[in-house]
This record gives C-alpha cells, sequence and structure tokens, in this order.
C-alpha cells in the first residue's frame, strides 16, 4: 500500500483509528466552510474512507490520511485522485486536501502538495495536475497558487454536485504543469 513521508508528515491508506478524528474534523463548520455538503455525519466521513481506500486499492494512489509524525496525531486528509464528472476537461488527476483547524496556517497544505505532486511526476508520470475549488474559497485558492497553480482561464465550471443558487457552485480550476526534466 501507498505511504508518502515528509519531514513532518505521513501520508498512508486510512485505518479504523482515523474514524472518529475525521469525522471531528468533517463536523467542524469552520473547516467544511467551502464544502459541500457542509457537514458531514460519523457515517458519511465512514463512507468517504471508506471509498478513499478502494480507490487507493484500484488505482494505487489516493485520498490519504495525513499523520504528524511528532505525536501520531491525525491532522486530516490529502492526496491525489481522479476527478469527477462535474470537473471540465480531460484530467486525469486532481490534487485535494482537507485540514483540521488546528494544523492550518502551518505550511502543511504545502508540504503534503510538494509530496503528492513529486508522487505523479515521478511515479503515475502526470503531466499536469489539477485542483479546483468553490469560487469563494480564497484561502484553498492561495493555496493553490503558492505550490505553483495557476488559474486556468475561461475554465471555471458550475459544480453540478452543489444545488443551483447555492453560493458553492461557481468553481475555478486550477493546474501546474510537470517541471521541465
Amino acid at each position: 500500500m501507498l505511504n508518502l513521508e515528509t519531514s513532518r508528515l505521513i501520508l498512508r491508506p486510512w485505518q479504523d483509528r482515523d474514524r472518529a478524528p475525521f469525522a471531528a474534523i468533517n463536523a467542524d463548520d469552520e473547516v467544511r466552510r467551502y464544502y459541500y455538503p457542509s457537514l458531514l455525519t460519523a457515517a458519511e466521513t465512514d463512507e468517504l474512507i471508506d471509498e478513499a481506500n478502494e480507490g487507493l486499492s484500484r488505482d494505487g494512489f489516493g485520498f490519504l490520511a495525513v499523520e504528524r509524525k511528532a505525536d501520531g496525531a491525525l491532522i486530516g486528509g490529502a492526496g491525489l485522485s481522479r476527478p469527477g464528472e462535474e470537473v471540465p476537461g480531460n484530467f486525469s488527476l486532481e490534487i485535494g486536501w482537507i485540514l483540521g483547524r488546528a494544523y492550518w496556517r502551518q505550511g502543511y497544505a504545502a508540504e503534503i502538495s510538494q509530496c503528492c505532486l513529486d508522487f505523479a511526476w515521478r511515479h503515475l508520470g502526470a503531466e499536469c495536475v489539477i485542483g479546483y475549488t468553490s469560487e469563494i474559497n480564497l484561502p484553498s485558492r492561495q493555496a493553490m497558487e503558492k505550490i505553483g497553480m495557476s488559474r486556468v482561464e475561461g475554465a471555471d465550471f458550475d459544480d453540478i454536485t452543489v444545488p443551483p443558487g447555492n453560493i458553492l457552485r461557481p468553481h475555478v480550476l486550477y493546474r501546474i504543469d510537470r517541471p521541465a526534466r
């Protein structure tokens, strides 16, 4: 199974011990502010974990648990996955993350992203990786720009998984291309 490491973090398959702390992250209204649906129940979080592990088994990559090495704390989830049908274009990989509020503004998103991008370039042979978020999600947009992603002009889209009229429906698309060798 896939395990990735940075100097401070381990990205690994989800384990049963991750269910309660990840459910707490997904029940935090500030963390879930820009996600739809906003809050997830423990059962919905369990489904997300099970789907992530299934995707990892099927594809060899996926959305992973993120554990801090210093104390073993689950700080959130992150990784690479296949974009959903709601995303325009023919992109094969997307990067994403969700971190508990206590772990914000510590450079973890950038650290995780660099690790995932390195894996995408070296092991998956990806030519580009995308990221997307609701138009109003300025913190995630800034994080994507910080890791070198650029907004794809003219590629904004309505996320069809979000109801019409919902403030989270308009989305922006970012991408980063494989570095020149």
